[in-house]
């Protein structure tokens, strides 16, 4: 695949991000209006958040690293184009995800006992204890749906059809913006006043709950006809005998293993941040939706880059072509910190205005409890990105037992940090001391893999990343220098002045900034700014 065409499809997955994004604010958004960042928006976060957390347990990270390399050989090397092999997984898969989810949803109290802090056993919180419950089982059939959305997603992904899986999201989204408005029209806005920490009724519970799975449910099935499509005939297969699948599954142990591990230092952050909202601070309502903003620009550019070149990369390691492996992970990092940085740098700066755009709807103080996150959660999204993709990389080369040893590197020092932090801090600064932790986690992984990588490769370009690095530094103090200004010069407004006035403050802010970056970057020649920028100008003019 050529750099033009990684970018062509990196630019289709990246549009059905923006659009899946934006639907995801509204939702986030609404879910503060209807429910608060308190403990009843806890509850319903929680709830609909472990089947993701419990899913990515059990199976994600086979699906998402190891069956992608596996699935590229089949079709270069197997007669019937790796039906007969995607077949197996698929139906296998199936009933995988299909007994343990029954078995969840009976097992559900005792699930939550290990995810929630353990105040939610006190008689106090009894009625919130018994709502978690309901809506967790409404909300755990999800984990099979999410498992063959994932597996099918990575069969298209596989064979080249990139956008189905970036777009189906939206169809979730829209639908549980809808479940939302049902909730507000039939209950009202319960986040705040004397309502905000009780716990939901049933009727609520079924509505929520049964809402959020059938939005999982169509964003499968959005991708079902794209399978025949592509060329791929799905025909259930019970041979499991097949020596590559068991390969496959030879390979999957050890990324078994990594989420393990990184689902047992999230476990302990759900755990501390449910005690956040107990004391009445903030707690996982806002951790998780600030992390939803940072990840923006992670799926618009990085998991769209990555994903675009991860069958490229996975060539390059079968024919044994690892200097060229080392260059493409390199060149395509430098692109993605391209567009990375900038917002690293901008966010700590405007948080308050994206607080207040996001969450002011609410109330100002709901968006005045988001902000310190926000601004904590810039810088860390850039040692996020420089681990994902060196794990690409050894993915690529079914490195995985190595992987497992970085992430436990990560998951380690994110429980550490986060156990020490924590209960030294007050209750409002439970969530912005969990990502003070997750960056300081995700500092170490970036370091040790790019170290590890660069070894085993012989190369990541390293010293035109260090040219890049310096340059945009420059260019960013200034940015950072004309971002600050215009917001002070706008204080006036008020700190939280609602969504619009916000939008405007923030807006204008973020436009000064952006602007010099690209002024200094066409001064200081850093190509990477320039040929993104080169390269949607022609595209705009070719279409107009």
């Amino acid at each position: 695949m050529s750099d033009q065409r990684v970018l062509a499809s990196s630019a289709v997955m990246a549009a059905g991000t923006v659009v899946s994004r934006a639907s995801g604010y509204v939702r986030a958004a609404l879910l503060v209006v209807a429910l608060g960042s308190g403990i009843r928006g806890d509850l319903f976060a929680i709830a609909n958040t472990l089947p993701n957390m419990v899913y990515i347990l059990l199976a994600g990270g086979i699906f998402n690293a190891v069956l992608v390399p596996q699935l590229v050989r089949r079709i270069k090397e197997d007669a019937d184009g790796g039906d007969a092999y995607a077949s197996r997984v698929i139906t296998l898969a199936a009933l995988f995800l299909g007994a343990v989810t029954l078995l969840l949803v009976l097992l559900a109290p005792l699930l939550l006992r290990v995810y929630l802090d353990h105040r939610f056993l006190d008689p106090a919180l009894s009625a919130q204890l018994e709502s978690i419950v309901d809506l967790t089982r409404w909300c755990l059939p999800q984990v099979f749906f999410y498992g063959m959305y994932v597996l099918v997603g990575q069969v298209l992904n596989a064979r080249g059809r990139f956008g189905p899986m970036m777009w189906a999201p939206i169809a979730n989204n829209l639908l549980s913006v809808a479940i939302l408005a049902a909730y507000l029209v039939s209950f009202g806005a319960t986040g705040g006043g004397a309502e905000k920490d009780l716990a939901l009724g049933t009727s609520a519970e079924v509505l929520l709950g049964l809402g959020s799975t059938l939005g999982i449910v169509v964003q499968f099935l959005v991708l079902v006809p794209y399978l025949r499509a592509s060329g791929f005939g799905y025909r259930p297969r019970f041979d499991f005998r097949d020596p590559e699948l068991g390969k496959t599954l030879s390979l999957g142990i050890w990324t078994v293993l990594f989420v393990v591990v990184t689902q047992a230092a999230y476990l302990v952050v759900v755990r501390l941040a449910s005690g956040g909202t107990v004391d009445g601070g903030t707690g996982y309502l806002v951790y998780s939706n600030s992390l939803l903003i940072m990840m923006v620009p992670h799926a618009i550019v990085t998991v769209s880059l990555a994903t675009a070149i991860l069958p490229r990369l996975s060539s390059y390691a079968h024919e044994g072509r690892l200097a060229e492996l080392g260059s493409t992970v390199g060149s395509t990092l430098r692109t993605a910190l391209a567009l990375v940085l900038p917002f690293a740098v901008l966010l700590p700066i405007t948080a308050v205005d994206v607080a207040g755009v996001a969450f002011s709807w609410a109330s100002a103080t709901e968006a005045a409890r988001f902000a310190p996150t926000l601004a904590v959660f810039g810088p860390a999204l850039v040692f996020f990105t420089v681990h994902y993709f060196m794990l690409r990389g050894f993915y690529a080369m079914e490195m995985t037992r190595l992987v497992f040893f970085i992430q436990v590197a990560v998951s380690l020092t994110n429980v550490v940090v986060a156990s020490v932090l924590v209960p030294r801090g007050s209750p409002d600064d439970t969530a912005p001391l969990l990502v003070v932790a997750y960056l300081v986690s995700y500092a170490v992984g970036a370091i040790a893999a790019f170290v590890l990588l660069r070894r085993t490769v012989g190369g990541l370009e390293t010293p035109q990343l260090v040219r890049f690095l310096v340059r945009m530094a420059i260019v960013l103090v200034a940015a950072g220098g004309a971002t600050w200004l215009v917001e002070h010069g706008l204080a006036g407004l008020g700190e939280y002045p609602g969504p619009l006035l916000s939008l405007v403050r923030g807006g204008a802010s973020a436009a000064a900034g952006l602007l010099v970056v690209l002024l200094g970057a066409r001064l200081l020649h850093v190509r990477e700014v320039t040929g993104l920028v080169d390269a949607v100008a022609s595209r705009l003019r070719r279409g107009a």
